[in-house]
């Protein structure tokens, strides 16, 4: 017997009973980015491998444990199924010459890889809608980043996400307190875990994101690295903050707050929900000023975020706001030489008018197809026998009312069942 294949482990089907909450997630969010005139790049999955080193870092979980990495059999190069957006959408504005004409608002969507312990919100290919601004280094682009997420929330209907943000400093301002803080965690390594002892030797502020509860303490007394931020980006971060004041956004400091990128500076912030478990976070992000020119451009500030689909999506499901849809609007049965040609012309005859129709598939009686039209969802059904057909006619029933069962004319049809909708 063939064995029965399955998807691959952490990478999940989208039913259709769930591509409703997914269609109004992903039109929301279209909606929502051309109000605040940003643009759509398209990016490709496969990238160059040395391209996430380089930017995400070598000692990073992502690039050291989870990405998906292969030789090109034609010219044995490195190549990585893209982990993220961000750097994929910085090396396009880099090779494109996008930033010639001045700053770019973009944003992406799509599937991202990390080969991650698959659970609830986390899966091995998961999806992400990023948003970058590139070229423009004041914190009114910081603020307004988080103003348009908390705005993104409200149009989905969304409550009960919290906003943390803190302040990374600049490049000398963290490798002070990268000293500081792996003084601090010698003297406590004894109590740490494994994890956080690789993370010691290579990327330590890592540790201050752990969640083991044994930590908790020790992570609690560590130094704080404001009391290493540099003037300027004291500065930029509480202007940051006014702004998000004038604008009515509450937010939280967590001095703990680090992300788990290389490639940030100065503002990060996350969004984060206490309705997912330890999948908390839902849209984070933050300023990477060095990053273009670390990838090969200019110099040139940028910031940005992205967010997580399947989880923002497990919160639209838990609320209920949006339910599956019936694949069509109407369900054609009909039975009968000329029904049969007169079907397929009232079919295409609704679409023409924008409605959507399933027409029946297989034959069978009318009392079978009308089962079928029951089970379909929709809320007609449209039927067509010979004695319809001749008279260029077709009968119409409510599936979901208790309304009798009318016959018109096909010019009358549309009509008919158009009056009819919710």
């Amino acid at each position: 017997m063939t064995e029965t294949l399955q998807a691959i482990r952490g990478m999940k089907d989208v039913l259709p009973d769930e591509a409703p909450v997914w269609d109004f997630f992903e039109d929301t969010v279209r909606a929502w980015l051309r109000r605040y005139g940003y643009r759509q790049i398209r990016l490709p999955v496969v990238e160059n491998t040395d391209l996430f080193v380089r930017s995400i870092g070598e000692v990073t979980d992502i690039v050291e444990k989870e990405m998906y990495s292969f030789t090109d059999r034609l010219n044995g190069d490195s190549l990585t199924l893209r982990p993220e957006g961000t750097a994929s959408c910085v090396r396009a504005v880099v090779q494109h010459n996008l930033l010639y004409g001045g700053g770019q608002r973009l944003w992406y969507a799509g599937p991202m890889f990390r080969h991650e312990k698959p659970q609830k919100g986390r899966y091995r290919q998961f999806h992400q809608i990023g948003v970058e601004a590139l070229g423009y280094a004041g914190p009114d682009v910081d603020a307004e980043h988080m103003v348009m997420v908390d705005r993104l929330w409200r149009d989905l209907g969304l409550s009960g996400i919290a906003l943390e943000i803190n302040s990374l400093g600049s490049t000398e301002a963290r490798a002070r307190y990268r000293s500081r803080l792996v003084d601090y965690l010698s003297q406590h390594e004894a109590v740490l875990d494994a994890d956080s002892k690789r993370r010691l030797l290579t990327n330590p502020l890592r540790v201050l994101d752990s969640k083991n509860p044994a930590l908790q303490a020790v992570i609690e007394g560590a130094p704080r690295l404001d009391d290493d931020l540099d003037d300027d980006s004291r500065r930029h971060f509480d202007d940051v903050q006014r702004l998000l004041r004038i604008a009515g956004v509450s937010f939280r400091i967590n001095p703990r707050l680090v992300r788990g990128l290389d490639y940030y500076n100065r503002t990060v912030f996350e969004w984060v929900t206490t309705e997912l478990g330890a999948q908390g976070t839902v849209c984070a992000g933050g300023r990477y000023d060095g990053l273009i020119e670390q990838i090969g451009g200019k110099p040139a500030p940028a910031c940005g975020f992205a967010m997580g689909v399947e989880r923002l999506i497990a919160l639209l499901e838990a609320g209920g706001a949006v339910t599956a849809n019936a694949a069509a609007e109407a369900y054609l049965v009909w039975s009968g030489e000329q029904a049969e040609a007169h079907a397929w012309h009232v079919a295409e005859h609704l679409r023409d008018a924008g409605i959507s129709v399933a027409l029946h598939y297989g034959g069978g009686g009318f009392k079978s197809q009308m089962k079928r039209a029951d089970a379909s969802g929709a809320r007609y059904a449209v039927i067509i026998g010979d004695d319809e057909a001749q008279a260029g006619e077709a009968s119409v029933k409510p599936l979901r009312e208790a309304t009798q069962q009318t016959r018109v004319k096909v010019a009358d049809l549309a009509a008919c069942i158009g009056h009819g909708r919710g």
